[in-house]
């Protein structure tokens, strides 16, 4: 019997204190290398950007694979490189937390519009305004006084 998946997952998270950390110069590369990250661990990065204080990504990851061990290599390593390349960026470095949502083969182009266009979606919206709305889109519960920590 052999294993078939097709585990779609949009992730959301920010630098520390969100912090606008991810400028111009540094977005294409750390995108591009968090791309290669993924496909390190066996999966597939089908979308990739963010703004100057966060991140987007729609992953196809393997089954073997639990996403907080993804976020954990990804994160770690993606603070590493940023730190090696580019040392003027010492203060660099990523909220523990992230927000994850399943995604449907059928909203898998949708979404991968929504992650492509996050420079234009932040000039109406801050990540706050937006992670807010995506976890009631999700019927996530949380508590506002507790987010940010």
């Amino acid at each position: 019997m052999h294993t078939y998946t097709n585990l779609l997952t949009h992730v959301a998270f920010s630098t520390k204190e969100r912090s606008r950390l991810i400028n111009d110069g540094l977005r294409p590369r750390l995108l591009a290398y968090m791309g290669g990250i993924v496909r390190e661990l066996g999966g597939r990065a089908l979308a990739i950007d963010g703004s100057e204080d966060h991140v987007h990504l729609l992953l196809l990851l393997p089954p073997s694979l639990a996403l907080s061990d993804a976020m954990r290599t990804l994160k770690t390593n993606a603070s590493r490189w940023v730190h090696e390349t580019f040392p003027d960026c010492a203060a660099f470095a990523w909220q523990e937390e992230y927000a994850a949502f399943s995604v449907s083969e059928s909203n898998r182009d949708a979404v991968k519009t929504y992650i492509t266009n996050q420079q234009d979606h932040h000039r109406r919206m801050d990540f706050k305004e937006e992670l807010i709305a995506l976890l009631r889109k999700h019927g996530i519960d949380y508590d506002e006084a507790h987010l940010w920590d």
